[in-house]
């Protein structure tokens, strides 16, 4: 019995959406992103209630069953998971919702009750839709979870003739997507069809994804995130669910435009991210450094550069995540900032691995957000910095970028760290960044080397600084 009538379901159904409004605009500003999370959770809590008071529910026990494993496993994962794996977690999260939307959309059009005509053609073409863009983003989430994980290696993956077997099996998908809108307009039986097209569409996603190169890799979460929007956009059609609609499409929305904004801050085109890799390289190989001398230096050598600058702008990086240095750099900040000296700390807008990334991360060690500076405001100050810290940053800060055609990370703008009158890079070794090319500002002269762990490397700063 449905404890709620239509006209009160759409009523709040409609607060729910509003809540989803709300929580994207909360969350494009670090200062209200955690009550825009919450607005948002809220909404999605008061979506699954109604649905269960709405709606003549079959097998409840069962749902239950699974909203119990879920959340289960989800809350521990949520608490223990690293600042550093967020990004896996949340492609996995994604594939997940994609593969979620797809299974649900095919297992209704299995059933005979959407009957035959132009209703059922509609129906067929939008469940057709969610299996093969869902599983697509099923499968391609795995895979960037794979390469963010390092369970397979970052570099693009390619063979001869993929991009032929990519687009034959794109071909294969679209036709099978088509065949089964058609047995299912006629009133036939497509579960058949929608099986072989949600196979055909797992090998699409994987063949997608592997020739996209490990920088590029978040830009794929992001296009991931919005395939899934529009899956669940449409299976809310086909499932007659209103909000699902608007949920879906606000997620394809805003993720659509984070990947364009995300790609326009590496300067590069979404299809040269995809595809670049089946282009012939025309990057002159950096080398791998060999015996080329750097200019190494000890904590006291760095604490002496710092103690007695008037300017240090920090420049961190995906190698401060991984060494949870956050809190001990804010410890160092404050001690240069008691010296009067000034300090900055400037944000490449795919710092990390994922937007905001960094923000998060400093926003735990309570850094005011007045001085993280992006990427547009802190360049023109490098050249009035005395040091430029760079915490484990290496592709943000590579002048590769401006100098070497070819490169994978070619066009995209950069940190210009090299116009400070010092530079210092706390690095665990001379190893490549993520994109896997040389960073020759290494071997600059100004250039000084502090290897090792970031945290432990910038407690020893910590303490010499203090016996200055």
């Amino acid at each position: 019995m449905n404890l709620l009538s239509p006209a009160a379901t759409a009523l709040i159904y409609l607060v729910a959406a509003i809540c989803f409004i709300i929580a994207l605009k909360g969350l494009s500003a670090p200062g209200t992103a955690r009550r825009g999370n919450l607005i948002g959770a809220a909404g999605a809590v008061v979506a699954v209630l109604v649905a269960f008071f709405s709606a003549n529910l079959s097998n409840v026990p069962w749902i239950v069953l699974a909203i119990a494993v879920g959340t289960l496993v989800a809350v521990p994962t949520a608490r223990r998971v690293a600042m550093t794996a967020m990004p896996q977690l949340v492609a996995l999260f994604n594939g997940v919702g994609g593969g979620a939307a797809a299974l649900v959309a095919g297992l209704e059009l299995t059933d005979s009750a959407h009957g035959s005509g132009a209703i059922a053609a509609i129906a067929a073409a939008a469940g057709a839709f969610t299996v093969l863009v869902g599983t697509v983003s099923f499968s391609g989430s795995v895979v960037t979870y794979a390469k963010l994980q390092e369970l397979m290696t970052t570099r693009p993956v390619t063979f001869p003739g993929g991009q032929y077997v990519f687009g034959a099996s794109l071909v294969a998908a679209v036709a099978l997507a088509v065949s089964a809108v058609v047995v299912g307009a006629n009133g036939g039986s497509n579960g058949l069809l929608l099986g072989v097209l949600a196979l055909v569409s797992l090998a699409v996603g994987i063949l997608f994804v592997l020739p996209v190169g490990g920088a590029d890799v978040p830009i794929v979460i992001s296009l991931l995130n919005a395939f899934t929007g529009l899956t669940v956009a449409a299976s809310g059609y086909v499932l007659s669910n209103t909000l699902l609609l608007v949920a879906g499409t606000l997620v394809g929305a805003s993720g659509t435009i984070l990947t364009r904004l995300m790609a326009a801050a590496m300067g590069r085109s979404i299809t040269s991210i995809l595809f670049g890799a089946f282009k012939p390289s025309t990057m002159v190989a950096a080398g791998s450094g060999g015996d080329r001398p750097v200019r190494s230096g000890s904590p006291e050598d760095v604490a002496i550069l710092l103690g007695y600058a008037r300017k240090v702008i920090i420049v961190p990086g995906y190698g401060l995540a991984v060494a949870q240095a956050q809190h001990t750099i804010r410890e160092l900040a404050d001690l240069l900032e008691a010296r009067d000296i000034e300090v900055l700390y400037g944000i490449h807008p795919v710092a990390g691995r994922m937007p905001g990334h960094m923000n998060v991360l400093l926003a735990e060690a309570n850094v005011p957000y007045e001085v993280l500076k992006e990427m547009d405001e802190v360049n023109p100050e490098f050249k009035t910095a005395d040091v430029a810290l760079v915490v484990g940053a290496n592709d943000v800060v590579n002048p590769a970028a401006k100098t070497t055609p070819g490169a994978p990370i070619y066009g995209m703008p950069i940190m210009e760290v090299d116009d400070a009158q010092q530079v210092v890079f706390l690095k665990r070794s001379m190893r490549p960044g993520f994109a896997g090319i040389e960073n020759e500002l290494l071997y600059e002269p100004k250039t000084m080397l502090l290897f090792g762990d970031a945290k432990e490397s910038l407690s020893k700063v910590v303490a010499s600084v203090k016996s200055l």
